[in-house]
């Protein structure tokens, strides 16, 4: 078969099939699918700018609404250390067209197009092996939604986690003001309101610590670049369809990944700005993510080797039961995932 101009261009069916087979011989040189994999397998890479032009915008325009979005390339910034991104902005806008179908407005959101196919039919991403979706962002706090689509039975299922970030804010308030305010009553009543309603955790507006992982632990919005990575539990990714959190609940289904992106649905006028430098499946940092975690993101980079072990939490970190006493204690995260494979 010759190919095509079409099939041999960048980004077209022989490149794609290319890079595909190149990754997964990669896996199998390396045998690493015969254990928990301690590289990370990125999915957006936002410092090519063929990844940013490769994606789509959406906002309730498309219904006659007044909401924009744009994502746009950022070229890198040595001086100051920051990488190549795409910029996810625009305004949003409450405002009701003259259309008496549509009573509800205020959205925007991106991601990626269709990935097409290979040699061996619709291409995926294949994110079983992983317990964590990264994203190294720069947020401007607003209330931000991922969004993963799955080949699923039901097309318009979308799984979502709330993005929560160290300038994450509530109602119009900022974490430290949360802090301050986190003894009112009334702020009781909100939080205790949203678990009677039986709000998944993952898309609380109040960041539950049990679904987590980053370095939004901190209530300040102390920090040097302001880019931070958020580690988000693919089990804690919650499903939805058009908005609604849908019963009963199955999980994401990990082998077959369509389509990853952000969106923004606070209904709260205004501009809007987030940074994304890269998007990708983990089970922790390891040492050939830190070198660029930390110049990145300066004193907000998350710790070396803070990844998954089977059964370690949050609530176990440092205890012991009273059976492991004098017990040869266990490496957490990547360094335990090693070293159980390696023994």
């Amino acid at each position: 078969m010759i190919p095509t101009r079409r099939l041999a261009a960048p980004g077209g069916f022989m490149k794609k099939s290319a890079e595909e087979l190149g990754r997964l011989s990669r896996i199998a040189w390396n045998a690493e699918a015969l254990g928990t994999p301690t590289k990370p397998y990125t999915l957006l890479n936002f410092e090519d700018a063929s990844t940013v032009a490769g994606c789509k915008t959406m906002a309730d325009r498309a219904v006659g609404g007044f909401s924009t979005a744009s994502l746009d390339f950022e070229p890198a910034d040595p001086a100051s250390n920051t990488p190549a991104h795409a910029r996810f902005h625009g305004n949003i806008s409450t405002k009701l067209p003259a259309n008496w179908r549509v009573e509800r407005t205020g959205y925007a959101a991106f991601r990626n197009q269709d990935r097409g196919f290979w040699l061996f039919g619709r291409l995926y991403w294949d994110v079983d092996p992983y317990a964590y979706l990264a994203l190294r962002i720069k947020s401007d706090g607003r209330r931000y939604t991922v969004n993963i689509q799955t080949d699923s039975i039901i097309e318009t299922d979308i799984h979502q986690h709330r993005l929560y970030t160290r300038h994450h804010r509530v109602f119009g308030q900022t974490p430290m003001q949360q802090a301050l305010n986190a003894k009112s009553d009334e702020n009781a009543e909100i939080a205790e309101s949203q678990r009677s309603r039986d709000i998944p955790d993952g898309l609380s507006d109040y960041p539950p610590e049990s679904t987590i992982l980053s370095s939004s632990s901190s209530a300040t919005t102390a920090g040097i670049t302001g880019w931070e990575t958020v580690l988000l539990p693919f089990t804690s990714f919650v499903r939805t369809n058009h908005g609604y959190v849908m019963e009963p609940q199955t999980s994401l289904l990990r082998s077959r990944v369509k389509s990853i992106g952000i969106g923004l649905t606070d209904r709260i006028e205004g501009p809007f700005d987030l940074r994304i430098h890269k998007i990708w499946a983990t089970n922790g940092m390891g040492e050939a993510d830190i070198e660029e975690e930390r110049r990145i993101c300066g004193t907000d980079a998350l710790p070396l080797d803070v990844g998954l072990q089977s059964g370690w939490t949050d609530q176990q970190r440092g205890k012991e039961t009273t059976s492991q006493v004098g017990a040869t204690p266990k490496e957490k995260g990547l360094k335990g995932l090693k070293s159980e494979w390696d023994d």
